[in-house]
């Protein structure tokens, strides 16, 4: 699984990422996890508004902080 955290490392991106490390820690999955800053690769995703969560190329958040169950609940889906 490869996890992507869109936006420009901002704090609120960079608390994304945060938490999407602790929702994995505590899944016990094995992930890659990408901090994509590049404004270019963003709107690739059709994303306008940051931070977003992209698993496995398909864009699951966008433009909020999700929480840690809410980020564990995503990729237990996933």
């Amino acid at each position: 699984m490869v996890i992507k955290i869109l936006g420009s490392g901002c704090k609120s991106c960079n608390t994304l990422e945060e938490r999407t490390r602790e929702a994995v820690a505590s899944l016990g999955i094995d992930v890659t996890i990408e901090h994509v800053t590049d404004i270019a690769q963003i709107m690739a995703y059709g994303v306008m508004s940051t931070p977003a969560l992209v698993v496995d190329e398909q864009l699951k958040l966008s433009g909020r902080v999700a929480s840690v169950d809410e980020i564990t609940a995503m990729l237990s889906r996933a």
